[in-house]
């Protein structure tokens, strides 16, 4: 059977398995849940990509090609997700609460998709209203926190 999507990874998450020291809290979470319900945003991908180009580490290169490439669906930034994301953008400006356009990329995905965004950086995503967020540097699942299966 397999798991319908419940998560968006941003990349503090997707990140963990490059880590010298991966979050415990993140790694317990992972293995707990397993892959089936998570899934990244191409913006998650990007930024992570960026950041291995930045180091210019073969090492580092070498996990992400043996830890996390093609592990998890990669979502697009298609027609839907950006008029979700202007509308975001909007009401945060008219709020007097701007978020940087990658986190709303991310955000705007994940309300797309009906997904839970996945963080460490729990600050830059609760400005959002409507937006379920869960901080996985927290030791213990919420209760209904379980992996579901699909229909």
């Amino acid at each position: 059977m397999t798991m319908a999507l419940a998560y968006l990874l941003d990349t503090s998450i997707y990140s963990q398995p490059l880590k010298p020291t991966p979050n415990a809290n993140v790694v317990a979470r992972w293995k707990t849940l397993g892959d089936g319900p998570l899934a990244i945003s191409v913006i998650t991908e990007a930024e992570l990509r960026y950041g291995l180009a930045l180091k210019g580490s073969a090492k580092l290169d070498a996990a992400y090609a043996a830890l996390l490439k093609g592990r998890f669906p990669v979502l697009p930034v298609d027609q839907v997700v950006g008029d979700v994301f202007a509308e975001m953008k909007a009401t945060q400006q008219r709020a007097g609460k701007p978020v940087a356009d990658l986190d709303l990329l991310i955000a705007a995905t994940a309300r797309t998709h009906g997904l839970i965004v996945a963080t460490l950086n729990i600050r830059h995503f609760t400005l959002i209203a409507d937006l379920v967020v869960e901080d996985w540097s927290l030791s213990e699942l919420p209760p209904d926190d379980q992996p579901r299966p699909s229909p």
